[in-house]
């Protein structure tokens, strides 16, 4: 006797999961503009490569004799396939089945996708629509009670941050749980006018008196800018293609090194025009995405989160194939002066580096925190030494470049000065406990009060400390270690990234980066 009724049967059940909310459920989803999420599985993983887990797990009702009479899947999907040949753990949201509701969903699904890629090693990506496993008033009929929140399997999801890379898409509306599992990654996106993602939504928040629309409570305009979510892209298919290209740089766990790709850059390559990049003219500012263009592998940098903390560029690249982490300031805002949210981005762009043995390279332009009373307000300070905390706390290999300004306790903090400095300043290097254009003020106050020609005073008081200003004076004094003619940054670069590389250690980081 074989088992071919049994097989028949479980290929039948497969196939009712495969039909997910059913045909008004689905089409419903396209109307809207957003694909299913088996569309969505077999879009992001290499082709058959997913290997599902769980797929008959659902509600289901039976005849008296014991025959099913319907059944609803889980509207939870995961299981591993691959992204560019890489095993990967995938956990998806399917909204055709009841909108992503907890009482459609088998929390224990998700807490399998997150102990899979936490004990396998593997990199785990969440497709989040909907409350993402989160509650539904609808369950208290079906339970007949309440029950004391909790978080399943969350203990899962804070591990797997500082275990393997967690990147997380929200893909339509997301709520409650569903956003907080967004939140909790080291790489969250949202899709234009398609995803939203708030604590409650529209409806409960009219309770307070609120009333708005899904995008105006929780846009990916509002999101990319606070700092809740990193990026928003123009579409699914370009979240999925961001993900892949994020994935290329890390190792798939802590307990490897990021891989280096093929050089397809020549390591000694020197752009002539970074010898003019920067204006003499210290009130002038300039473009740093060009300069780091122009000395990373070409076509390599990877911006995360531009719209947050904008004072401060970072992203991941590569230097003659070595991945890396790369910060810089940006002088177009704040004249690169750190805000209270500029210091959140960097804390957890240098733990989230720590975490994953990437080699840090610092492109320094920073004239200090931003001063004002919304500073004050904001803590900057607070925030500000958190992160110069993050900085000495890191013991991965850096390599700062000081491009222009270096200024005060921020400016202080673009690497450990207790450790070797390996360190570059460029001719244009302007450094200092303050600026020199508004310390020449205070520092002189009384002078300048009794002067009889004021501005005389000060130009002279400005023309002699501008000698001293030179960073010729500073090298004199091993203050800092070399200057380099711009267009060396490359080649002196790559050197270094060739020197981490095997410096590079694995294992779990000294504390779990938190998001």
């Amino acid at each position: 006797m074989s088992w071919d009724i049994e097989i028949d049967e479980l290929n039948r059940r497969i196939e009712l999961a495969h039909h997910m909310g059913g045909p008004e459920k689905i089409k419903r989803q396209h109307d809207a503009g957003r694909l299913t999420v088996r569309e969505r599985i077999d879009a992001i993983l290499d082709i058959d490569s997913f290997h599902e887990i769980g797929a008959i797990s659902g509600k289901s009702q039976y005849t008296a004799d014991g025959k099913l009479q319907s059944f609803r899947p889980s509207n939870c999907i995961f299981g591993r396939g691959k992204i560019d040949n890489r095993n990967v753990v995938l956990v998806g949201d399917d909204f055709t089945v009841r909108g992503g509701a907890a009482d459609a969903s088998i929390h224990e699904k998700q807490i399998a996708a997150e102990q899979m890629a936490y004990e396998l090693h593997l990199p785990v990506i969440r497709l989040v629509e909907g409350t993402g496993g989160g509650g539904s008033v609808k369950s208290l009929e079906s339970d007949g009670y309440t029950y004391v929140p909790g978080n399943p399997g969350w203990d899962w999801v804070v591990a797997n941050m500082g275990q393997v890379p967690v990147v997380s898409l929200a893909l339509g509306p997301v709520a409650g749980l569903g956003a907080a599992r967004v939140a909790t990654s080291h790489y969250a996106l949202m899709v234009k006018g398609q995803s939203q993602m708030f604590i409650a939504g529209p409806p409960v928040v009219a309770r307070i008196g609120e009333n708005v629309t899904k995008e105006e409570l929780g846009g990916s305009k509002i999101h990319t800018r606070n700092g809740a979510v990193d990026d928003e892209v123009e579409s699914e298919e370009e979240a999925f293609a961001r993900t892949k290209s994020f994935l290329s740089y890390l190792p798939s766990s802590v307990h490897d090194v990021p891989p280096r790709t093929t050089p397809t850059d020549s390591k000694d390559r020197r752009e002539e025009w970074l010898i003019n990049a920067v204006p003499r003219d210290r009130r002038k500012i300039y473009e740093m995405r060009p300069i780091i263009e122009a000395v990373v592998d070409q076509g390599s940098f990877f911006e995360i989160g531009r719209m947050f903390g904008r004072s401060a560029i970072t992203g991941l690249a590569r230097l003659d194939g070595w991945p890396v982490a790369l910060m810089a300031g940006d002088p177009r805002i704040y004249a690169g002066g750190w805000t209270a949210d500029t210091a959140i981005k960097v804390t957890r762009f240098v733990d989230f580096a720590e975490t994953f043995h990437l080699p840090v390279v610092h492109l320094v332009d920073c004239p200090g925190f931003v001063i004002g009373t919304e500073s004050e307000r904001s803590a900057t300070i607070r925030h500000g030494a958190r992160a110069l905390s993050a900085f000495y706390q890191a013991r991965v290999p850096w390599c700062s470049v000081l491009i222009r300004k270096v200024f005060g306790v921020a400016g202080a903090g673009h690497s450990n000065a207790e450790r070797f400095q390996y360190r570059y300043a460029w001719p244009s290097g302007d450094w200092g406990s303050l600026p020199l254009e508004g310390g020449i003020e205070a520092a002189y106050k009384s002078d300048l009060e009794n002067a009889e020609d004021r501005d005389a005073m000060l130009l002279d008081i400005e023309t002699r400390l501008n000698q001293v200003r030179s960073p010729f004076r500073t090298a004199e004094r091993y203050s800092v270690e070399e200057l380099i003619d711009p267009r060396d940054t490359r080649p002196l670069l790559c050197e270094f990234a060739n020197i981490a590389a095997p410096l590079r250690k694995t294992g779990v980081a000294n504390f779990t980066m938190r998001p």
